[in-house]
């Protein structure tokens, strides 16, 4: 891939200025930051004694989760797929 493919987006993420790169749109990348930011905000709303580190820890914990039990639902509904045809 070309450097001139590639988006460069500043984003703020928890209050941290950092620059994302990446082939994906800048839209897209904003929307990603955004999530990020918004989840280390819930955690540390229900944490109010938990140092940043430990935020994302627990955001990355908690979004792969997501992913994970997703990634098993989709899974499942392709299998329902394969035996219908």
């Amino acid at each position: 891939m070309n450097e001139e493919q590639k988006n460069r987006l500043p984003v703020m993420i928890y209050g941290q200025q950092y620059k994302i790169v990446g082939k994906a749109s800048s839209n897209y990348m904003r929307m990603v930051a955004g999530y990020v930011d918004e989840r280390m905000k819930q955690i540390a709303d229900s944490n109010p004694r938990l140092d940043t580190t430990k935020i994302a820890v627990l955001t990355a914990v908690n979004i792969a989760d997501e992913y994970f039990r997703l990634k098993q639902e989709y899974d499942e509904l392709l299998k329902l797929i394969e035996e219908e045809e």
